[in-house]
């Protein structure tokens, strides 16, 4: 995914000036493998167009305000061991609110003379102490120093741009409630007002009006055979009758037209009971396409989880699901079964189809809840987190942690996998302790670092990060 990035260059002029060309050279090289965009200086705008006066501050501050709506992250990158004023002057001038990655490039040993000393090693070190004075926050490449053409910095750079993906996208998200939530569950409550604080709106509907719309659309309506189409098209709906999809089909248009008026990005839906006692179907399928298509919907009006999903989203460019920590899975203390009685996205589902909720229809009857999925995940990689509002110390709480699906043997129902996560007893206590949530949002990926640091050091909410105690880093950040 394509990204912008505001660019430093920080230079000393007694420093080798060809330190600088060599490293806007691998920038540029970097760059285009990666389709980064960079505001920039050119080799015209400055001496070899990086900064170090007050001058050269004030003009990249210009340069970078100017294009302030694209830049979504600030990367610094020391050459040599730069001149620390002019890069924190930059970004003060720029006024800019994003986050910045600090790279400083290594030396070499055999290269300690005048003609390639870098000394960055240390410049870095006076560039994140101004920061720090200046009340910027900002993120560090593993290594203190890395090359710019290395793979390590590659894959500090690409998990840079998801922190950045997840920060702007939160600070900016609108959220639909379809419904209230199920009386049932106190667990999905949450505070709006904390929320919003954080950039994050939350917009209502309520059930009735949805059902009420939908009434008014004519079964002949070019749109639900068109939204009926895209349903079959989407999963095995062969055992699903024909007025069942037609009213999964009118839900979503309805949803759909709500959602594009108020430009909002997710929603959480009354999934039961009063959709299957009123309308007479699960709308899980339509939840589902909408996560498929980036745009995340979560069941029981869980409005934090939907966030959750929303953030794993941002970081991975894949679509996220919520599902129920549900059951142990035997006697194996670091797996356990992930299941909903469905609405995950396709991407979790290569087997998906069309059901019925059966647990749902003991007391709802089953033929009021096709649109439920059944699949079962498949192996790979997998994040899962959560986002909750503490309204108790008046702040927003989260924890991420990463493991495997696996294709452990699974005989039950709905959507549903195994999952093996390193140290679960402990995300387990933590959780309860935490006082969070039975639900949980998943990815299939590894994105727990930059969603970590995008959460806790840009948006200043608690975080747990769960690691093994060997992964732990060896210095508290």
């Amino acid at each position: 995914m394509a990204i912008t990035l505001g660019v430093i260059l920080g230079n000393r002029d007694f420093f080798p000036d060809a330190l600088i060309t060599a490293a806007r050279r691998d920038l540029q090289r970097l760059f285009s493998e990666l389709s980064v965009e960079p505001v920039w200086f050119s080799e015209a705008d400055s001496k070899l167009g990086a900064v170090e006066t007050w001058a050269d501050a004030a003009k990249c501050g210009d340069l970078f305000r100017a294009h302030r709506n694209r830049i979504e992250g600030i990367l610094v990158c020391l050459p040599n061991f730069g001149d620390e004023k002019g890069v924190a002057d930059t970004i003060r001038l720029s006024e800019l609110n994003v986050p910045v990655l600090v790279q400083a490039c290594p030396d070499d040993l055999d290269q300690f003379g005048l003609a390639r000393r870098r000394d960055a090693f240390c410049g870095k070190i006076s560039v994140c102490n101004n920061l720090r004075q200046y009340g910027y926050k900002f993120t560090l490449t593993r290594d203190h120093t890395t090359a710019i053409l290395s793979r390590r910095f590659r894959d500090d750079l690409t998990d840079f741009f998801s922190v950045c993906r997840v920060v702007r996208g939160m600070r900016r998200a609108r959220i639909g409630a379809v419904g209230a939530r199920p009386n049932a569950f106190n667990t999905t409550r949450f505070s709006e007002k904390l929320l919003e604080a954080a950039g994050i709106s939350v917009n209502t509907i309520d059930l009735s009006e949805v059902f009420g719309s939908a009434a008014r659309i004519a079964s002949e309506d070019p749109r639900v055979k068109q939204r009926v189409d895209q349903i079959r098209a989407y999963a095995d709906s062969s055992s699903a009758p024909p007025e069942s999809l037609q009213k999964m089909a009118k839900f979503a248009i309805v949803v759909d037209d709500w959602m594009a008026s108020l430009g909002l990005t997710a929603t959480a839906i009354q999934c039961w009971s009063s959709m299957q006692k009123n309308f007479g179907v699960n709308v899980c399928t339509i939840m589902s396409m909408m996560s498929e298509q980036m745009l995340p919907s979560a069941c029981e009006v869980d409005i934090a989880g939907v966030v959750s999903m929303y953030a794993l989203q941002l970081a991975s460019g894949r679509p996220s699901a919520l599902v129920d920590w549900n059951n142990n899975y035997g006697e194996d203390p670091e797996k356990c079964v992930l299941f909903h009685c469905g609405n995950w996205a396709k991407d979790f589902l290569p087997d998906i189809r069309i059901g019925t909720a059966p647990i749902l229809g003991t007391v709802l009857g089953e033929e009021n809840t096709v649109g439920a999925l059944e699949g079962r995940t498949d192996a790979g990689p997998v994040t899962l987190g959560r986002v909750s509002t503490d309204d108790i110390s008046g702040q927003i709480c989260a924890y991420v942690g990463e493991g495997q699906f696996t294709s452990d043997p699974l005989d039950t129902f709905g959507t549903r996998a195994v999952a093996k996560v390193p140290a679960l007893p402990r995300l387990m206590h933590k959780i309860c302790q935490g006082g969070f949530e039975h639900h949980a949002a998943m990815n299939r990926s590894h994105c727990a670092a930059p969603v970590a640091e995008a959460l806790s050091r840009y948006l200043g909410w608690q975080m747990y990060h769960h690691q093994r105690p060997e992964d732990l880093p060896p210095i508290p950040s």
